[in-house]
């Protein structure tokens, strides 16, 4: 995995693990990669693994059963895709929205792109 300074390392996996999710990868109720498997997978501290772990417990994404491992919560697409849609509003759709501004873009150009995107 590629990491970027613009974003926390332990943010950075939890969007993979986020990733996993979404694309059903990892399903609820499912094991996931052990903090150590994780580590080595991602070539990453053990550490950053259990902060990561240890956020997307507090979000309710996975949960830990002592001496067993991490698990899938229930409901946990759900949970990913409240926080996902909230960090695009807050975070990636102001950039878009100024970026438009500045190429004289309206929004039935974005809309234009958007549908022939889904027609491919």
């Amino acid at each position: 995995m590629e990491f970027h300074n613009t974003k926390a390392i332990y943010l950075q996996i939890a969007d993979f693990v986020f990733e996993q999710i979404l694309l059903k990868k990892w399903k609820e109720d499912d094991k996931i990669p052990s903090v150590r498997e994780m580590a080595i997978e991602l070539q990453v501290n053990p550490n950053t693994v259990s902060r990561t772990y240890l956020w997307l417990e507090e979000k309710n994404i996975v949960q830990t059963q002592r001496g067993v491992g991490y698990f899938v919560e229930k409901d946990a697409i759900q949970s990913v895709l409240a926080i996902k849609k909230e960090e695009f509003l807050k975070i990636d759709l102001p950039g878009i929205f100024k970026t438009m501004d500045l190429l004289e873009m309206d929004i039935t150009d974005f809309e234009k792109r958007y549908h022939k995107r889904k027609l491919l």
